[in-house]
């Protein structure tokens, strides 16, 4: 069985695209806003993992940093992110959590005013418009009971 029309090369479902080690990827904020706000973080290729830490307000120690992360925009009208609790909640400083996971974008959400937060990124070389949505079970449905 010959396969003519088969390429090989990067992509979603190439398992050497996450082998490799992945191109570095860091940045962060001091203030994510006010409490309710939300930023999203767009990254240039599909990712390998991502590493969010909850940095405080540089140089000072507080317990006053509170952010959620998420893979869908909790403010739209069409999923269910916040009210079906598809979040994680870093909520003091230096609380860290690393996601081995693909995607091509992130949201984070202040819960206190102002928090700070660290970001590395492991890449991958596929484009992000190869990435399909994140969504269903855990991610924009269920209600979180």
């Amino acid at each position: 069985m010959a396969f003519t029309n088969y390429k090989y090369g990067i992509g979603l479902r190439n398992v050497g695209s996450y082998q490799v080690s992945g191109h570095p990827y860091i940045t962060g904020s001091t203030d994510l806003g006010s409490a309710g706000d939300t930023t999203k973080i767009t990254f240039p290729f599909v990712t390998k993992s991502v590493t969010l830490i909850s940095s405080g307000a540089f140089g000072t120690a507080t317990t006053e940093n509170s952010f959620k992360v998420s893979f869908n925009d909790p403010t739209t009208g069409d999923v269910i992110t916040a009210a079906g609790q598809h979040y994680i909640t870093l909520d003091s400083e230096e609380d860290s959590i690393t996601f081995e996971v693909k995607c091509k974008e992130i949201y984070l959400t202040a819960v206190t005013d102002n928090p700070s937060f660290q970001l590395f990124a492991s890449l991958t070389n596929i484009d992000i418009s190869h990435m399909y949505a994140l969504t269903g079970s855990g991610l924009t449905t269920g209600d979180g009971s």
